[in-house]
Order: structure tokens, then sequence, then C-alpha cells
């Protein structure tokens, strides 16, 4: 049996789906769903309703605009640029619903220890998470796409469209951003 290459296999893809081949689309779909979800759930702040309009989306733009995929970076850096645009445009028409912890669900935790210990862990993730989103969408897209889908900082310069300076320049300033908000968690 041959075994040919991911980017083969993408070129293969690619191939079917601009001659309209359903299996192909299908294929191309089941292997990114869960990357352009995670990167779109994390934008929207956890918002889930939010975060599958937007990867419905992007794979609506990806097949309808997979014809002009040229070839001259990486498939993925293609595909996260639509993701991107994307979420940029959600966050422009307003997409997302901020979402509240719900408190009854701090009713449910089973010991006293138990409950402490899950509620400064949910608390501390919650922390993280909206640290993360109250990020502005042009420094929270390199810290979602560099530290969830661990991307390069050449891929991050084309998936975001800028030099690989702005990309150092856009997380440094995020690291900063987000030290000041988590300080609190280091005592």
């Amino acid at each position: 049996m041959v075994s040919l290459s991911e980017r083969e296999v993408n070129a293969q893809l690619i191939n079917a789906c601009r001659q309209g081949d359903r299996e192909a689309f299908r294929a191309l779909y089941e292997a990114y769903k869960d990357q352009v979800y995670s990167i779109t759930y994390y934008f929207f702040r956890g918002d889930a309703a939010a975060a599958a309009d937007a990867t419905q989306q992007a794979f609506l733009k990806l097949f309808t605009q997979i014809g002009k995929y040229r070839g001259d970076a990486e498939f993925t850096t293609w595909l996260y640029r639509l993701v991107v645009n994307v979420c940029i445009d959600g966050s422009r028409r307003s997409w997302f619903r901020a979402k509240r912890a719900n408190p009854a669900v701090l009713d449910n935790l089973a010991g006293v220890e138990s409950q402490e210990s899950n509620l400064l862990k949910a608390h501390d993730a919650a922390s993280v998470r909206d640290a993360v989103a109250s990020l502005p969408p042009k420094l929270r897209l390199p810290v979602l796409l560099r530290y969830f889908e661990d991307l390069s900082y050449g891929e991050l310069a084309g998936a975001l469209n800028c030099s690989i300076g702005a990309v150092s320049s856009r997380l440094s300033r995020a690291h900063e951003l987000l030290a000041k908000k988590l300080a609190w968690m280091k005592g």
C-alpha cells in the first residue's frame, strides 16, 4: 500500500473539491472541522452557538472559494486565513453572546474539599479564558492560533496576512496584557 503525504492528500482532495466531488468536500470537512471549531470557540469566548455558526460560515466560504486557493502557501494557512476573516466579520456583527457561569452547577459538586478544588480550577480556567477573550481580535487571534493550533510564526504570518515581525509584536503585546490581567494568579 502506498502512503501519501498530507500535502499530496490535500492536493488530491482540493482538486476533487474543485470538480464538485461531494465526498472530497466531506473528507476535507472531517479533516479540519475540529481545528476550525476550536479556533472559533475560543474566539467567541466559549459561545458554542456562535462558534458553530462561524465554523459553518468558514466551511461555506471554503467550499465556495476553493477555486481561489493557488497553492502558494500551505492549505492550512489558507484555511486559517478564511477562519480569521470569518471571526473578524463575526465580531464586527456582534455575533458573540457572553455566557455567564451558572451558579446552579456549583450546587452539584460532591464534597467540601472537592467543591473548593473544583471551584478554584473552574475559576482559574474561566479567568484565563476570559482574559484571552477580552483581548482585541488583532491580539486574540495570534494567541489562539499559536497556543491552541501550534502554528509557527511563519504560519501565523500567512494566516494573519502580516509580517513575522507583526506576529511577534502582537504576541508580545498580548502576553503583556494577559500578564497584567492574570497577575493575581501568581500569588
